[in-house]
């Protein structure tokens, strides 16, 4: 039996796309909503989901509760703003059917203005699909899977709607460099120059020539440049945070 969990938080947008590729796959749908205040709840539950609420408490913890509720003794994690393709479909099933590993890595694509990227962005393979048990999720923004063993990989691409436009990109981009800097004044990092000076080039050069975000085009140039916005961002704001400690402000 095949679970799936999904984290949500006011995704009327999103969440009939992404249930509704999984209603071929997955015996048991588990919507762990964090307060939506749109029609996130009503949809999921229209569409046969079984939701539960729970107060926001970090982007691993949600999951971890999520895969506790799971009945299935295997369990698919994705984002609502994801979409499991038709051929990733086909190799989750076929792979289920007689499984070589306990922990998969799936391959996410990103549609970005109008169009699906081919170098930016891509591949990027996440653990998304394992045996219930074998992994759980650590971090304070990003997730990040701990699990023993080697993982495998599945062929198809598991898509990714992840801005609804440039500005909703570089709001998010702002709200996560802001987090971002917290964690690194939190894990005991300071401020560099150097890190302000060259990190973002390295963040674009990697993204643009380095994974040939270049033959994406304008879109490829785009990504690249808000690569580097972030992490200038996120230096700059530890500068902030730093300097607020100094002169006793909150920040």
């Amino acid at each position: 039996m095949l679970s799936v969990v999904i984290r949500t938080k006011n995704e009327e947008q999103n969440i009939e796309r992404a249930i509704r590729s999984l209603m071929e796959l997955a015996q048991e749908i588990i919507v762990v909503d964090s307060g939506s205040e749109d029609r996130t709840v009503d949809i999921a539950k229209s569409l046969g989901a079984k939701v539960y609420f729970k107060e926001w408490e970090g982007y691993a913890n949600q999951l971890n509760y999520g895969i506790s509720l799971c009945s299935g003794d295997w369990v698919l994690v994705i984002d609502a703003d994801e979409e499991v393709s038709d051929r990733l479909r086909e190799s989750i099933k076929k792979e289920l059917q007689n499984p070589k590993y306990d922990v998969y890595m799936l391959c996410r694509r990103t549609y970005y203005l109008g169009a699906f990227l081919n170098h930016a962005w891509y591949p990027e393979w996440r653990v998304r699909l394992f045996k219930k048990g074998k992994v759980r999720f650590e971090g304070k923004l990003h997730e990040k899977a701990i699990f023993e063993g080697k993982a495998g990989k599945l062929q198809g691409d598991l898509y990714h709607y992840s801005f609804e436009s440039l500005y909703d990109q570089y709001i998010k981009t702002v709200d996560y460099a802001k987090k971002m800097a917290y964690i690194m004044k939190e894990e005991g990092r300071s401020f560099k120059l150097y890190n302000l000076l060259f990190n973002p080039f390295w963040h674009f050069v990697k993204v643009y020539f380095l994974q040939l975000g270049f033959m994406d085009g304008i879109r490829g140039l785009f990504v690249a440049s808000s690569s580097f916005i972030y992490a200038f961002l996120k230096y700059k704001f530890l500068y902030e945070l730093e300097l607020s400690e100094k002169e006793g402000r909150l920040w």
